[in-house]
């Protein structure tokens, strides 16, 4: 019997494999979308094109995400390319793009800085919603800044991508928003285990997972123009403790926001303006 969509997806229930995972695996694999292949399910699939979906439900039930099979992922509305090497931008961090945003509402052409930028994602998505910003995108990973420059030239959203350390490249330049999603994850953290696929670079941040947010924090103000902004994502466990980091680092207007679940996301801090004394 030829193999056909709906075998397909009928091989993937028995197999385990979630069926949303399928249809997106498949409509990545024939170049259709979703709602043709539910309307065409009887379409013949070739020899060569069962070997490649068997191979990727062997990867999905081995953990390897999603996104990294079909080779893109939608980030605020962009579809991005990613691949093993780059973290997979989570829907969670949208809210980071919006912090940015509200905080750009009076300032339009401001300077922007997004430090480890992996796929691209936060820096394209402001960009994208605020063509005036000049956008400036650092990333020490030069496998994930190739994936960033691509998608960038793909969308033809014009963000400086630099190579480098968080503030390494940026020695001299102050701006007025500076948005970071670093590693946060701390060393020996049971979730690890369903995320071995994705970089370790990219997650872990030492015993308590707060060492690359300290390194951040630490360096901050000398590139923040006074009452510019410093927004960071974080665990969900970590809010007080980033609260804390920036409140040391004399940030003012110190607070958390949650993401969609109600958890503590990103938490950001202003630096005061000049002539106004704080606390």
């Amino acid at each position: 019997m030829t193999p056909t969509v709906a075998g397909a997806l009928a091989e993937a229930r028995r197999r385990g494999v979630d069926r949303l995972d399928v249809q997106l695996l498949l409509s990545a694999l024939l170049g259709r979308p979703r709602a043709w292949l539910i309307a065409h399910d009887d379409t013949p699939l070739d020899a060569a094109q069962v070997a490649r979906l068997q191979a990727a439900f062997d990867a999905r039930l081995d953990g390897v995400p999603l996104a990294y099979l079909t080779g893109e992922q939608v980030f605020c509305g962009l579809t991005l390319a990613v691949g093993p090497g780059v973290l997979v931008p989570r829907p969670e961090t949208e809210g980071l793009v919006e912090w940015v945003r509200s905080c750009l509402h009076d300032r339009a052409d401001a300077a922007v800085a997004d430090l480890g930028t992996g796929s691209g994602a936060i820096a394209l998505a402001i960009k994208a919603t605020c063509p005036a910003a000049r956008v400036t995108a650092v990333e020490r990973s030069p496998q994930a800044l190739a994936i960033a420059r691509d998608n960038g030239r793909r969308l033809q959203l014009d963000v400086d991508w630099r190579h480098g350390d968080w503030w390494q490249p940026l020695v001299g330049q102050q701006f007025d928003v500076v948005v970071a999603n670093p590693p946060y994850v701390a060393d020996g953290d049971p979730h690890l285990v369903a995320l071995h696929h994705e970089p370790a670079s990219a997650l872990v941040a030492g015993a308590d997972g707060l060492d690359d947010l300290r390194d951040i924090v630490a360096t901050a103000p000398a590139h923040l123009r006074p009452g510019g902004w410093l927004l960071l994502e974080h665990g969900h466990d970590q809010g007080a403790a980033t609260r804390g980091l920036l409140a040391a680092a004399g940030f003012v207007c110190v607070c958390t926001r949650p993401d969609l679940a109600g958890l503590d996301r990103c938490s950001g801090g202003q630096m005061p303006e000049l002539g106004v004394e704080t606390a």
